[in-house]
């Protein structure tokens, strides 16, 4: 094992983040404009999207890239329904479902800040990376709404006398306005699923991806003084800014139960713990298994989370959000990205 975990600490990169997550501890007047902090969320979203495209477009679609994507759906499933199953015994079951769909799906930030790290250290990942990642979010989407449907099925079941007044609109238990166990109009699995796969970052990552492939090398060469030269540099402001909203979150976590809090750190190294195994079993590179760990540790505080809100209104964003952004995003820049990149070149 290597001292990539040392070196990360002194990573410009990760010391903005560092410097904006003390900045809001300290309560400073220190901000980033919400115009700018959209421009460089958009920019980055981009960047990896044409990059990772154009990366697919010079190898192909490989027997490799086949096997990381098929993996990467594997996890996106297996990690919300064991997620799930643990969170039941402790949560409300709508808590339960929406905290499992936000770890069974993946931080795009993140998966920026390894893919950088990764490559900085020599070991380039395949463009299929990127396509792994905008398919962790699909099955994560999914199962947010199945299992907030699967919850609201057993609780009807349950209450057979007020299934039947809701049905027939009589009785004394009869709603006029629709109850906390029923989604609310428009909420309906199909309507839900068509706002997050039409929501403006998927989009903007799908088609940057598909850009790049089209493109080819010639688009690589003209978008190379965007989207290669300023990258490092805007990832860093763009860090800075995270580390203030970290910050703000982080006075989030008093309302959170100390079972949740440390399930947002545990669950991201089971996630990474299976990761490993699978992309060793199936021979990755360390690049590839780095950014596989990464993406199953990772947990969603934009795409799922948006989701989760309308999908399943019946479960605390408070919770769910102060996890994933609070808790889970800054450990994984800060030590989890080199400590599963260490454990990638010893595995691999």
């Amino acid at each position: 094992m290597d001292l990539s975990m040392l070196s990360n600490l002194t990573d410009p990169v990760i010391l903005f983040f560092v410097l904006g997550l003390l900045a809001g501890t300290l309560r400073s007047n220190l901000e980033v404009p919400p115009a700018v902090t959209k421009f460089l969320s958009l920019y980055l979203l981009m960047s990896i999207g044409f990059k990772g495209g154009e990366a697919l477009a010079a190898t192909g679609i490989t027997s490799t890239a086949l096997t990381v994507m098929g993996l990467a759906v594997l996890l996106s499933v297996v990690i919300p329904v064991v997620g799930y199953r643990v969170l039941r015994r402790r949560v409300a079951p709508f808590d339960a479902a929406a905290i499992a769909a936000t770890y069974g799906s993946v931080s795009a930030v993140t998966f920026v800040a390894a893919t950088q790290f990764v490559t900085s250290r020599g070991d380039e990942p395949g463009g299929y990376m990127t396509v792994a990642l905008v398919m962790m979010e699909t099955p994560a989407v999914v199962m947010a709404v199945l299992l907030a449907t699967w919850v609201r099925a057993q609780r009807q079941a349950a209450e057979p006398a007020l299934v039947a007044a809701r049905t027939t609109g009589s009785g004394p238990d009869a709603p006029t306005t629709p109850t906390s166990d029923v989604p609310p109009a428009g909420s309906n699995v199909g309507s839900v699923l068509r706002g997050a796969f039409t929501e403006g970052t998927f989009l903007l990552l799908v088609g940057s991806l598909v850009i790049g492939v089209a493109s080819g090398s010639s688009g690589a060469e003209t978008m190379a003084p965007l989207l290669h030269d300023l990258f490092k540099g805007l990832l860093a402001f763009f860090l800075l800014d995270m580390g203030l909203v970290v910050a703000r979150q982080l006075r989030e976590v008093k309302g959170v139960p100390p079972f949740l809090i440390g399930f947002a750190v545990v669950m991201p190294l089971l996630g990474a713990t299976l990761a490993l195994v699978l992309g060793v079993l199936t021979g990755l590179s360390v690049g590839d298994l780095t950014l596989l760990t990464v993406l199953a540790a990772s947990g969603s505080y934009i795409v799922v989370p948006a989701v989760a809100r309308h999908a399943i209104p019946e479960a605390l964003p408070s919770r769910y959000l102060t996890m994933s952004l609070g808790i889970t995003f800054p450990f994984n820049i800060v030590l989890g990205i080199p400590l599963y990149h260490a454990i990638a070149g010893v595995l691999a």
